[in-house]
């Protein structure tokens, strides 16, 4: 990852750090869940209907992911639940438009491990959209815009192939075992 962010992997979570200017900066998400199901639905309809010229489609983990922004002074954090929506992926040559989008908006106090759900939580369907617009410069002067959204995708199907791989390779081992 570009941008001098510290990665932190736990099985099948990981967490982008970043200190900036007074702000601590976690981008957190899992790779379970992560690949569209479009893809998969795509590769049962078309198995044994293949051409041999065709190439199989890549497969890319796109996953949900949180932003938790700290500054130094306060006691809240502000928390930006992202998502690629299904149909922003992988068009490329928009220029204009962003490949992610946020989805909710709320504060949570600094330094608690759970959000407290009686927090309120903005829905950003609802938002303005020059408020939505502001909500997106402020990722994007942090270091995450569409350039970030770019290489998540590539670091989450990195981590997804290698957990994958790892999971046949137990599961081989364990079938095995008798």
């Amino acid at each position: 990852m570009s941008g001098g962010w510290e990665l932190e992997v736990h099985g099948t979570e990981a967490k982008l750090l970043r200190k900036v200017a007074g702000e601590k900066i976690t981008v957190t998400f899992n790779i379970n869940n992560s690949i569209p199901p479009s893809v998969e639905e795509e590769e049962e309809e078309t198995r044994g209907q293949q051409k041999p010229d065709e190439q199989e489609p890549d497969i890319t983990s796109t996953p949900n992911f949180v932003v938790e922004v700290i500054k130094d002074d306060t006691k809240q954090t502000l928390v930006l639940d992202c998502h690629y929506p299904e149909d922003e992926v992988g068009q490329e040559g928009e220029d204009e438009s962003d490949i992610f989008t946020i989805r909710e908006v709320s504060f949570q106090p600094t330094g608690e491990s759970d959000w407290k759900e009686t927090n309120y939580t903005l829905n950003t369907d609802s938002l303005d959209w020059a408020l939505y617009d502001h909500l997106m410069d402020f990722l994007a002067d942090r270091g995450i815009d569409n350039t970030f959204a770019d290489e998540l995708i590539e670091l989450s199907t990195a981590l997804e192939h290698q957990e994958y791989i790892k999971f046949l390779e137990d599961l081989k081992s364990f079938v095995k075992c008798q």
